[in-house]
């Protein structure tokens, strides 16, 4: 049975999602289909096969009709010495997407020159793009032709045309290929009646009658071919300093009816200009010089892929150095990347911050485990202009295994703690060097530890939460544990979900304390699973205080509540870790974001490096305290901007999420009592 050709509505019809509209779901760039669905066949042959039987989706087979890509080179001239990077950047990408041909539109070379530089420029241009796995074509433009000499020296007849055949190819010519043909064009032939040359006056942009009869008999040669593209230097259609001389070419491509586009290059800046059904493109640069910044407005460097059918054309421009390699992201590179991704940002200790002067060093060491070079930049910043940090950034390159130790100097002048304060932020940006490649990685950016000072009072206060968005999340890199831990939390509850989280790390990995329902669980993921310490029955009450407190020691995992030991399981192996924020007053989700979230007041979370408790019961401290032990300490009596206060010395301050607000609760020397 033949396969039955689908029209476009066919298939549009029959990929219809219950008749409705498919959204662009948020996406504002390239909305509108240029040209029409391809031709599809339906699968009723051996084109295609299944075992399954089921009633499934009819899927539709592209048609088998012949289909390539070219690609299109802009200038590469008037910029600086790199932009031989740009183009060597540029046919290595090309490389990847291996099109049939790669075309350009002129200015290959600096030029403007005498014999000896030209020859030097065509030699390194030819080098570069002889890289290619497919053929390139070259297109003729000022700077590959225009001679200059010391003053006074006359100009040899036609200047460097001679050597441009002879090193490049004809000034003008035409190929054919799947059924399309390619016509090249000279746009820079001079003024025919002095041989005069230039870019800025209109009677040198004039084609030769020897040209344009050429290019007539040429068209004529090709009124058989699908499509016919033209590449030139000047892109004579726009006017103004061109004269009007394109009319009459336009005339003979319009007349000629299978044109389908023409490309130029010079102005350095992308063009889209269709005509009577011929699409004028004008691209900007490869490797030449950028006018503008903004690649919005057409200035970028750029190369165009041309995907060509038998009815129709897409047109795409590629930024240079954006195609990815597939065989590089190997899972070894994207081990070391995430790795580097997740590299703690720690100094030496946190700076005390009150109301005296600060100025002293503080150091950082940065390090690169992966097996690549690595380019990194590592600096600090604030939005408190009183703060000075010096120098503002460093740049390094790391070898594979080195580590390095930098130094800042910080300094702030005295001033009391006040709202307008703002705490200094590190930040690294890091780039993994792969053959051939860069990877940038997000930049990470975290608040210098600092501990601050603030006058002491008697008055005892507790963080309330209204268990629907408020929390307190404290970032993963300040959660610095060896194996064994101890956490633990004063809370008193307003109500339990049947979910709720109390202070959590917890998501396929990492532990956390829950209250669900008022059966409290201690949870840590060692040797491969949660092991986990819980009440067979809702111990806890709503209205009152508890103290909880989950232990792993390596061994087990313990859970206390009041002090009183009411469940342990056997934990051992190696904890698994995650990069997830520390939340208060809920769970965490793998976004980093508060979940399953408490409805109460916490008075107290301390996280402990090493097993506090052991044994049938202890009696915990009302007032948590600190000690070397204490990786983490919000005793929840002072906030600040949208911190939470770390009082363990260590400055692990964490950030307020929602609106939670501290109350008074009683006093330092006199709190209220477990069970009040």
């Amino acid at each position: 049975m033949k396969l039955r050709e689908i029209t476009a509505i066919g298939l549009a019809c029959s990929l219809s999602l219950a008749g409705q509209e498919v959204d662009h779901i948020g996406h504002s760039h390239h909305k509108h289909h240029h040209n029409d669905k391809h031709r599809v066949m339906e699968a009723t042959d051996g084109r295609f096969g299944t075992s399954r039987v089921t009633d499934a989706r009819r899927l539709v087979l592209p048609n088998e009709e012949g289909a390539f890509s070219f690609v299109v080179f802009g200038d590469r001239t008037g910029g600086p010495p790199d932009g031989v990077s740009v183009l060597a950047d540029a046919v290595r990408d090309v490389n990847l997407l291996e099109p049939d041909l790669v075309m350009t539109v002129g200015d290959l070379i600096q030029g403007y020159n005498r014999d000896e530089e030209w020859m030097r420029d065509m030699k390194e241009y030819r080098g570069i793009m002889d890289e290619l796995l497919c053929p390139w074509f070259p297109v003729a433009g000022n700077h590959d032709i225009y001679w200059r000499g010391p003053d006074g020296m006359k100009a040899p007849e036609g200047e460097h045309e001679g050597s441009y055949e002879k090193h490049f190819g004809p000034l003008w010519y035409a190929f054919e290929h799947k059924n399309c043909w390619f016509v090249v064009l000279y746009s820079d032939e001079g003024d025919p009646e002095t041989g005069r040359k230039g870019i800025h006056e209109p009677e040198c942009q004039t084609m030769s009658d020897e040209q344009f009869a050429w290019l007539k008999q040429t068209l004529e040669k090709a009124s058989g071919a699908d499509h016919v593209f033209l590449f030139l230097h000047h892109p004579r259609w726009l006017g103004g300093d061109y004269g009007d001389d394109w009319n009459k070419v336009h005339e003979e491509l319009k007349q000629a009816g299978n044109v389908s586009a023409v490309f130029a290059g010079h102005i350095h800046r992308m063009r889209f200009d269709p005509k009577d059904g011929i699409n004028y493109v004008t691209l900007a640069t490869t490797g030449g010089h950028m006018p503008g910044e903004n690649p919005v407005a057409g200035y970028l460097h750029h190369f165009d892929v041309v995907t060509v059918r038998k009815d129709q054309i897409a047109y795409a421009a590629l930024p240079v150095g954006e195609v990815m390699d597939v065989r590089e992201v190997s899972g070894d590179l994207i081990a070391e990347a995430a790795e580097l991704g997740a590299l703690p940002l720690r100094v030496d200790e946190a700076i005390e911050v009150g109301d005296s002067a600060i100025d002293r060093t503080v150091r950082l060491t940065v390090a690169n485990p992966a097996s690549r070079p690595v380019e990194m930049t590592v600096g600090g910043s604030s939005a408190d202009s009183r703060w000075s940090l010096t120098p503002e950034h460093t740049h390094l390159q790391l070898a594979p295994g080195e580590e390095r130790e930098l130094s800042f100097r910080i300094r702030r002048p005295a001033r009391s703690l006040d709202e307008w304060l703002r705490l200094p932020e590190l930040f690294a940006t890091m780039d993994l060097l792969a053959e051939g490649c860069r990877y940038t990685l997000p930049e990470r950016r975290v608040a210098l530890p600092v501990d601050l000072k603030f006058a002491k009072d008697s008055v005892n206060r507790a963080m309330s939460f209204d268990g629907s968005s408020d929390h307190v999340a404290v970032d993963s890199d300040k959660v610095v544990l060896g194996e064994e831990l101890t956490l633990e939390c004063w809370f008193k509850a307003r109500s339990f979900a049947d979910r709720t989280g109390l202070v959590t790390k917890t998501e396929g990995s990492g532990f956390g304390i829950f209250v669900n329902g008022g059966r409290p669980t201690f949870s840590v993921h060692a040797g491969g699973k949660y092991r986990s310490a819980r009440a067979n029955s809702p111990l806890l009450k709503t209205g009152r205080w508890h103290h909880l407190a989950g232990v792993f020691d390596g061994r087990e995992v313990r859970l206390y509540v009041d002090g009183k030991l009411v469940d342990s399981a056997p934990a051992r192996g190696k904890r698994r870790r995650n990069e997830l924020p520390l939340v208060v007053g809920g769970d965490v989700d793998g976004k980093g974001r508060g979940t399953s979230l408490f409805s109460g007041w916490i008075d107290g979370v301390r996280l402990s490096r090493g097993a506090r408790y052991k044994g049938a019961e202890f009696a915990p401290e009302r007032r948590l305290t600190r000690d070397d032990a204490s990786v983490l300490l919000l005793q929840m009596d002072h906030e600040f901007s949208d911190l939470c206060i770390d009082d363990s010395g260590r400055g692990n301050h964490g950030k307020l999420r929602g609106r939670p607000v501290l109350e008074v609760v009683g006093s330092v020397s006199g709190t209220a009592s477990p069970g009040n």
